[in-house]
């Protein structure tokens, strides 16, 4: 048992470090973007299907975490679905992805953080095709190689990363299992890589918005510290004009 972890723990530095060495560029580009969007009074919205939603959650009402991050949650697309199989339809069900859209608060110049392995799914192009339509920023956490290698199921014929303003590749395999045991792959790599990024996205944007001196920090305070309840909330209270859940 101890020699599969070791493997699988040696797959996963392998693929943080390749990151690190290729989308560094990319990274500050999505940094950059937030900047701007901070800058300018505009919001941030995060949403990804299935497994892929995870970051939605990572991102959202956590110690350390951008207060003006606004997550899209879908019930239909969340992994307490049940019957579970719910979400693979959904996700491969095209015209979804606009309903979501239409009923999220967008305006134009906000930025959406979209998150999609293979990147070939109808709901996660119907949101990237109408942001493009109305003046959205869009950063995409996608596998490259592997949407290159699978077709899409899209009407366009179009895979997430030919149609996002910024494209980070998480640089790991195609089907996401990256071990190898006999016959089986295991082993998933996409939730520890997107979080990874998003993660190293948000730390950089704290990074420049400490250099200009903002008085108003957009990040929260840990809620299991003594004395931080109040300062969320007037932190909240002072971007509510970009913050789209309640608090």
């Amino acid at each position: 048992m101890g020699s599969k972890m070791l493997i699988y723990q040696k797959k996963i530095l392998d693929n943080l470090y390749e990151i690190i060495e290729k989308e560094e560029e990319n990274i500050l580009k999505a940094k950059d973007l937030i900047i701007e969007a901070t800058k300018n009074k505009n919001s941030i919205y995060v949403f990804g299907a299935s497994h892929a939603g995870i970051i939605s959650q990572e991102l959202f009402y956590r110690a350390g975490g951008l207060i003006t991050v606004n997550p899209i949650f879908t019930s239909d697309t969340m992994v307490n679905t049940s019957p579970i199989t719910r979400t693979s339809k959904i996700e491969q069900l095209e015209g979804y992805g606009k309903i979501i859209f239409e009923t999220t608060d967008f305006k134009p110049n906000d930025v959406l953080l979209l998150h999609s392995v293979s990147g070939r799914n109808p709901i996660i192009i119907d949101l990237a095709l109408k942001a493009k339509e109305m003046d959205i920023k869009t950063i995409a956490i996608t596998n490259i190689s592997y949407s290159k290698d699978v077709k899409s199921r899209h009407s366009s014929g179009k895979n997430l990363y030919e149609i996002a303003d910024i494209i980070i590749d998480n640089h790991g395999v195609k089907g996401d299992a990256a071990v190898e045991i006999g016959n089986i792959n295991v082993g998933p790599t996409s939730t520890i890589t997107s979080v990874f990024i998003a993660n190293t996205i948000i730390t950089e944007v704290a990074v420049e918005l400490d250099s200009l001196n903002i008085e108003n920090m957009p990040f929260f305070y840990s809620a299991n510290l003594d004395n931080t309840a109040e300062k969320n909330k007037e932190l909240v209270n002072y971007y509510k004009d970009v913050i789209h859940y309640k608090f």
